[in-house]
């Protein structure tokens, strides 16, 4: 079974409960976006799809992998590009990209064909043997997204995927995204620029306090903005 499948997930946190029993998919080469209010738990469907949040319930697949029973094989069939970079502040930007090539086993042709060009494209090459904590934030940013693009997998999390890039970088990321898109990438991002959103996505889904209230395609923007106002 291809594709994103999310199927009655619960998350509690203490006695909260954060999702509650959602539910969707996502097809091949169609990119989705994620949207809601602070606190409608964005973030922890993002953290739990990537297995980083305990769910109490449900089940997830991705390309007919169980997360649960295969969760190795389940992570390689994805990549997430964070709001905010988490980097080693023991490896320099190069040696980022060559954990990320070895993690999911990129031919090394290819990957210093990938790393050349996306490089070149977002102007870091003079920052490749630079620790983190020389970057700036939106240099961290570049190396994180880098990171995240390299493989090429059947599902691209992506949160605020603009914040922190100059225009340059936003414009190129985004042509990147559609590419994914292109060549069959299931993509599932959050932003709070709504009309950034309509341009890219063709899919919307719609959390409020934990529960999926909303789904459909994005030309249904202007109820979808009413409904998120």
């Amino acid at each position: 079974m291809s594709g994103l499948h999310v199927k009655g997930v619960t998350v509690t946190i203490k006695e909260d409960r954060i999702l509650d029993n959602v539910s969707f998919s996502l097809e091949p080469g169609v990119i989705t976006a994620l949207v809601g209010h602070n606190g409608a738990g964005k973030s922890t469907l993002m953290k739990t799809i990537l297995g980083w949040q305990e769910k109490k319930s449900g089940i997830i697949t991705l390309s007919g992998i169980d997360q649960d029973q295969h969760f190795i094989s389940f992570k390689q069939n994805l990549s997430y590009i964070p709001e905010e970079p988490f980097l080693l502040s023991e490896l320099t930007s190069m040696q980022h990209f060559q954990l990320y090539g070895q993690s999911y086993q990129i031919d090394e042709q290819k990957f210093n064909q990938l790393v050349e060009y996306y490089i070149g494209e977002l102007e870091i090459k003079d920052k490749l043997h630079e620790f983190p904590e020389s970057l700036s934030k939106g240099m961290r940013q570049k190396v994180q997204t880098i990171c995240a693009l390299l493989p090429d997998v059947d599902l691209l999390l992506i949160d605020e995927p603009f914040m922190g890039l100059d225009i340059y970088a936003s414009e190129f990321l985004e042509k990147i995204i559609k590419e994914k898109a292109k060549q069959g990438t299931a993509i599932l991002l959050t932003s709070h620029q709504l009309e950034r959103v309509k341009e890219l996505a063709n899919q919307y889904l719609m959390l409020k306090q934990g529960r999926m209230i909303d789904q459909g395609v994005i030309g249904d923007f202007n109820v979808l903005k009413r409904r998120f106002d």
